[in-house]
């Protein structure tokens, strides 16, 4: 998404009559958020491996994810999309568990290099700076969002309307009352801890943003279920 903002912003392809309002949230600096905030209170779902994706992956490249194994020693496997790569994902961390390893691995080869697409970061450096942004229930992430540079101005719909930013100070809890969205994206909880999950929340009627993205954990919950086999793994896991 970002590259494709970044590059008519540098090429001067923007309409005059289109202005860009950038909401663009960057990945890693929420997980590490999420992994910080498990360790620090840890919940009835042990943290052991993380999943990254791919397509976000195909341009921040594997490097990007090195922190979570260095830092917090947990097994990272950067996957495709496709049932096989999923479950070649679990696979592959199961296999570090057993070994005590923790490292960075490339299941997405077709798609995913330990470096990225190098001329895609350059170009997003040059239109964008990274800066402190919200996230919905969770409030501020440092440096997790991207914010067109003041040099391309005449672009940003957020100084051409004069919209003011959005401070720490000024930020205020935006979920609807009783919606577990924010434990749900920090792994905290799961789509069935939320009282409104499939009752006042529904993909047909969503309440919360993780019902109502179709990317959502609770929309995906919804459509595909949960417990059986995974219940039954996770006990004789001792999870």
């Amino acid at each position: 998404m970002a590259p494709g903002y970044a590059v008519p912003i540098i090429d001067g392809l923007i309409p005059d009559n289109l202005k860009i309002m950038s909401l663009v949230k960057l990945t890693p600096p929420a997980a590490y958020l999420a992994i910080d905030t498990i360790r620090e209170k840890p919940t009835d779902y042990p943290l052991m491996g993380v999943i990254a994706p791919g397509h976000v992956s195909t341009i921040i490249g594997g490097k990007a994810w090195a922190p979570i194994a260095e830092n917090f020693g947990i097994p990272v496997v950067v996957a495709g999309f496709e049932p096989i790569d999923v479950l070649f994902a679990i696979a592959e961390i199961l296999r570090q568990l057993k070994n005590k390893e923790a490292e960075v691995v490339i299941e997405y080869t077709r798609a995913v290099t330990w470096d990225g697409d190098l001329k895609a970061q350059s170009a997003i450096r040059t239109a964008f700076e990274s800066v402190d942004t919200a996230w919905r229930g969770i409030g501020f992430i440092p440096k997790s969002g991207l914010k067109i540079r003041e040099e391309y101005a005449a672009v940003d719909a957020m100084k051409y309307y004069d919209i003011p930013e959005l401070t720490p100070e000024r930020w205020r809890y935006d979920l609807p009352a009783a919606c577990r969205c924010a434990e749900v994206n920090l792994g905290k909880a799961k789509p069935t801890d939320c009282p409104l999950f499939m009752k006042a929340c529904t993909p047909d009627r969503p309440v919360g943003p993780c019902m109502v993205s179709m990317e959502g954990a609770c929309a995906v919950w919804a459509r595909f279920g949960g417990g059986g086999l995974a219940d039954e793994v996770a006990k004789a896991l001792g999870l």
